[in-house]
């Protein structure tokens, strides 16, 4: 593997990033396009689609039975408030709110008054919210989220006894990408195990060829092996945390700079 991996150093000229076009001018993305003279495109390969009210409702969940709801992204909060919207509910005003980032308690100012409320915030991930979760024992915590979601959090309420109820509210799907059958990038960039597997729903005789695969974290590594194909670019990395930090890097190799 590591000789195959020597040999697909080739020049880099263009790359695909599974996710949304920034809208910061500032983006590192932007700024690699422009030192090295990059063409850099962003597709989203996955979309979230809402659960009806109707699958809602088999789920049997009582909202106002929980003291603390916990969110992980702005999608959560949105399909959590269309659902409370779609039942009239309206959260009391003791409800607490443990946000996984500044950037998702910011977004939760979109539906309720952040200073009459009890929120508690993570720096990033969900392990910053762990003390918070121990602290708060008692809580009956609900977990709004996607049908595709990372273990931490049920696997750490599971362990420590905490009483947590998890609510699927939307849906992870692959988007449709069939425009881009014809369309060739020297990298593709990943971020999650859904974008891999948009990747073989969309084109399941996808052969990489000299295409480079470029992965953000270690359970989209491990999806990108599964499906048999070269890993060329793993991030985070020690010298680069980010992944443009890790596409930098390869593009000086790749590109001899």
């Amino acid at each position: 593997m590591n000789a195959t991996i020597k040999d697909r150093f080739k020049p880099v000229k263009s790359i695909l990033v599974s996710q949304p076009k920034p809208s910061d001018v500032n983006s590192p993305y932007f700024q690699l396009a422009e030192k090295y003279n990059l063409k850099i495109d962003f597709r989203q390969f996955i979309k979230v689609e809402p659960v009806p009210p109707k699958e809602f409702r088999k789920q049997k969940i009582d909202i106002l039975k929980h003291t603390a709801v916990i969110f992980t992204s702005r999608n959560a909060i949105d399909h959590f408030f269309n659902i409370c919207k779609e039942f009239k509910i309206e959260m009391p005003a003791d409800m607490k709110y443990f946000c996984i980032s500044d950037q998702t308690a910011h977004y939760l100012q979109k539906y309720i008054v952040i200073r009459k409320r009890k929120l508690f915030v993570g720096q990033k991930t969900a392990e910053d919210l762990f003390d918070y979760f121990k602290k708060h024992k008692s809580e009956k915590y609900l977990f709004p989220c996607s049908d595709i979601r990372k273990d931490d959090i049920p696997d750490y309420m599971n362990k420590n006894g905490i009483a947590f109820t998890e609510a699927i509210i939307y849906h992870t799907v692959a988007a449709d990408l069939s425009d881009l059958a014809d369309v060739k990038y020297d990298i593709l960039a990943f971020f999650s195990p859904s974008g891999i597997k948009s990747l073989k729903q969309n084109f399941p005789d996808f052969e990489q060829g000299n295409t480079r695969i470029a992965a953000f974290g270690p359970t989209t590594a491990q999806a990108v092996r599964e499906l048999d194909l070269i890993l060329d670019i793993e991030a985070p990395l020690p010298n680069a945390p980010s992944m443009t930090g890790a596409l930098e890097l390869y593009i000086k190799k790749a590109n001899n700079l």
